[in-house]
C-alpha cells in the first residue's frame, strides 16, 4: 500500500553555505519524513477494520496540519505533518498524535529530553547514534551506546536522590493520584507506575512522588503515602482527586483522615458509558456533562436524579456505577469555583501521561522496570517546567484557613 510522503522543507540558514550543514539538515529531513510517514501509515492500518455501512474506511489521511518549524541542532526544519481524519461517531473517535513529534515540541536540541522519548519508544541503545545524528548534528558527537548507558545511569541516580528528598515544610492543598501501565521488553509483563501530584499553597503544580506499584493496589498506595509522610509531608491535603477504582482511596483514609475525596469525572463518565449500548451513549454523555457542569450543587443533584430515573429501569449497572460515588463526585462544589476545572478530574496527570503512553503503546516498550521508571521520571521532570498554575491561586489561602465555600462561592463568617 502506497503512503504519501510527509512534506518537509528546509529553511536556508542566513549567511551560510556550509555544505556539511546542508547535508546534515537533509538527513534530519529524511529521518523525520520517514518516521512520521511510517507512524501515520501504521495508525491507519491498525484501524482499517473501521468501515461504514458502504465499506468505506472511516480512519484515513486528510491533508496536513498547519506548517510548523522544528529547531534542530543543524538549523530550522519546516514540517507539514499529515492529518488523520476519524469519521466514526464522536464517542468512538480516537485522536492521532505523533509519538515522534508531540504537538508542543518545537526544539530537538535537548539530549536529556530526546533520549527518554526514544528509549520509551523502543529504540535500543545501539541505535541512538544513528537516530540522533541527523536531528542533533554536532551535539550528537560521542553519543555511542556506552555514552547513552552512562547517561541512563546518571538519570537513575537523579531519580533515586529525588525520591528520597526531604518534603519537610511542604504543603499541598490538592493532590491528584493516578497510575499508568507500561510494557517491559526484557522482563515481560506490564509495569504499573503510581503518580502523585500536588498543588502548593501558592498554586503551583508539582510532582510529589512517582513509584513502582503492584497494579494500583491499596498496599502499594499506602507504601507511597507513608513514604512521603515519613519524608516530612505532614500537612494533610484538603482534597484528593482520583479514579474511583484506585486502591488509593482505601490507603488515603488510613494516612490522611481529614482529606476530602473527589472522584474523577472523566474516568466515571467512561465507566458509566461502558455499561450502556452505543445507541444511547451520546445522550447519556450529554446528561453526565450537564451534571458536573451545573453552576450549583442543587442543579447537579437534579441532573443526577434525572439520569438515574432515565436509565435505571433498562440499564441498572450504569446507574449503580454512577450512584455509588455520588457524594465524592460532587465534592468539588465545596471548593472555589475558579478551581473546579482543575479538581473535577485527574486531567492534570492524564495530560502529562498522554504523550508518555503514546510512546509505549504498540511498541516493545522499555527494557527493564528500573529503566522505565527512570525514563518516566525524566519525562515528567521535563513536562513540569511547562505546567500552568491554578486559576485564582490566592483562594487557596482561604481553603487552608477552612473558609466555607457553597457552590464555589466564599461565605461570610457568620460570627
Amino acid at each position: 500500500m502506497h503512503h504519501a510522503t510527509t512534506d518537509i522543507a528546509l529553511v536556508p540558514l542566513p549567511g551560510t553555505h556550509d555544505v556539511l550543514t546542508d547535508l546534515l539538515r537533509q538527513g534530519a529531513q529524511r529521518l523525520l519524513a520517514q518516521a512520521i510517514d511510517a507512524e501515520v501509515a501504521d495508525w491507519i492500518d491498525r484501524h482499517q477494520h473501521c468501515r461504514d455501512e458502504t465499506g468505506h474506511r472511516q480512519v484515513v489521511r486528510n491533508g496536513y496540519l498547519p506548517e510548523r518549524t522544528i529547531t534542530t541542532g543543524v538549523g530550522p526544519v519546516e514540517l507539514k505533518q499529515p492529518r488523520v481524519a476519524d469519521r466514526r461517531p464522536a464517542e468512538l473517535r480516537e485522536k492521532f498524535q505523533s509519538a515522534i513529534l508531540p504537538p508542543y515540541l518545537r526544539k530537538t536540541k535537548s539530549v536529556e529530553e530526546l533520549i527518554p522519548w526514544l528509549y520509551l519508544k523502543g529504540i535500543s541503545s545501539g541505535d541512538f547514534s544513528e537516530a540522533l545524528a541527523a536531528l542533533l548534528g554536532p551535539e550528537a558527537k560521542g553519543l555511542s551506546a556506552t555514552t547513552v548507558t552512562r547517561l541512563k545511569g546518571i538519570w537513575q541516580q537523579e531519580y533515586q536522590d529525588w525520591s528520597k528528598r526531604s518534603l519537610a515544610g511542604k504543603h499541598y492543598v490538592y493532590v491528584w493520584a493516578d497510575g499508568v501501565y507500561f510494557n517491559i521488553r526484557l522482563e515481560g509483563g506490564r509495569q504499573c507506575i503510581l503518580v502523585l501530584m500536588g498543588a502548593t499553597a501558592e498554586g503551583q503544580k508539582e510532582l510529589i512522588a512517582i513509584q513502582d506499584g503492584q497494579r494500583e493496589s491499596e498496599q502499594s498506595w499506602k507504601e507511597l503515602l507513608l513514604d512521603v509522610q515519613a519524608r516530612g509531608l505532614s500537612i494533610e491535603p484538603a482534597l484528593a482527586i482520583g479514579d474511583g477504582a484506585l486502591g488509593f482511596w482505601k490507603a488515603v483514609r488510613q494516612v490522611y483522615e481529614t482529606t476530602k475525596e473527589q472522584r474523577c469525572w472523566v474516568h466515571k463518565t467512561a465507566n458509566v458509558l461502558d455499561k450502556l449500548p452505543k445507541s444511547v451513549q451520546p445522550k447519556a454523555k450529554e446528561m453526565l456533562h450537564e451534571i458536573y457542569l451545573a453552576p450549583s450543587r442543587s442543579e447537579a443533584d437534579k441532573g443526577f436524579e434525572l439520569f438515574l430515573r432515565t436509565f435505571e429501569a433498562k440499564y441498572p449497572k450504569a446507574t449503580e456505577c454512577l450512584a455509588k460515588d455520588r457524594q465524592a463526585l460532587l465534592a468539588f462544589y465545596a471548593f472555589p469555583a475558579e478551581h473546579w476545572p482543575h479538581i473535577r478530574t485527574t486531567n492534570v496527570i492524564e495530560s502529562v501521561f498522554a504523550t508518555v503512553r503514546l510512546r509505549t503503546e504498540k511498541t516493545k516498550g522499555s527494557g527493564t522496570r528500573e529503566a522505565c521508571l527512570t525514563m518516566v521520571f525524566k519525562l515528567m521532570e521535563s513536562a513540569g517546567k511547562h505546567w500552568r498554575g491554578l486559576n485564582r491561586s490566592a483562594l487557596l489561602g482561604d481553603v487552608i484557613k477552612g473558609v466555607v465555600f457553597v457552590d464555589g462561592l466564599k461565605q461570610e463568617d457568620a460570627a
